[in-house]
């Protein structure tokens, strides 16, 4: 069956003006295009899911860098053949990623990003690098990178708070932290280096997602889950097939 869904996942960091006539802007726009998803808006930035016909998403992105005068974002793309959101939702938020961490602005200061291929190179090499995934616990359940630790979060709200509980050494080591997409880590880096006193944190260029694309599932174990009705896909970007018949 031909898969005519794309979806596609993007943040950027940046300064928002007039948010409250993008948020209707946008909305307006996607309803238009028939797309569906959720696109949250905040003075820091924008954090977009979306999924429509490949013509109708394209169209969006020209319109999101060219009249709205967004910065450039990477795309993460993925295929399906249904429609895995129900409507279209453009919402205003405090921040586009919650950490409830005011000190913390990635589009001032981030940790350097690992690139998927170089990531699989120093997994291959069995480097001696402590590997942080710093997603919701729920989300880890359905798959993670084998050498992963993770902090038993329920919400990315509690991740500063318990990053404080690492283990003192682990500050000595090269820290590689990833997530779905790469926008927790934007936060998550910068406040390992500014505050926490990590010497060398890098996070995974793209997230899993990403490295899927590139790298298949190599050193991963299981499924990455996402938020929409598709729960799970696998390494091949398709939905996992524990999930197909639910």
């Amino acid at each position: 069956m031909e898969q005519k869904y794309l979806n596609v996942a993007a943040y950027v960091f940046f300064h928002v003006d007039h948010i409250e006539e993008l948020q209707e802007n946008l909305l307006q726009f996607c309803n238009e295009k028939g797309l569906r998803g959720s696109i949250l808006l905040a003075k820091e930035g924008i954090n977009l899911y979306v999924c429509g016909f490949r013509e109708d998403v394209n169209a969006l992105q020209r319109y999101l860098h060219g009249k709205c005068g967004i910065p450039q974002m990477e795309y993460k793309e993925s295929w399906s053949d249904f429609q895995p959101f129900r409507r279209m939702l453009v919402k205003i938020k405090d921040e586009i990623i919650t950490m409830k961490h005011d000190a913390i602005n990635p589009e001032e200061f981030t940790g350097p990003r690992i690139a998927p291929q170089e990531f699989k190179k120093w997994l291959d090499e069995n480097r001696d690098i402590y590997v942080l995934d710093t997603r919701n616990d729920y989300e880890v359940e359905c798959g993670k990178f084998y050498k992963a630790e993770h902090l038993n979060v329920k919400s990315f709200t509690e991740f500063a708070k318990k990053a404080q509980d690492l283990d003192e050494n682990i500050k000595e080591k090269p820290v590689v932290m990833y997530c779905t997409g790469g926008i927790r880590c934007e936060k998550a880096s910068s406040l390992f280096l500014k505050e926490y006193g990590f010497k060398e944190v890098y996070q995974l260029e793209g997230g899993i997602l990403k490295y899927f694309e590139e790298c298949g599932g190599a050193h991963y174990d299981g499924d990455c889950f996402v938020f929409d009705e598709r729960t799970c896909v696998d390494k091949n970007l398709q939905i996992s097939d524990k999930y197909k018949e639910i």
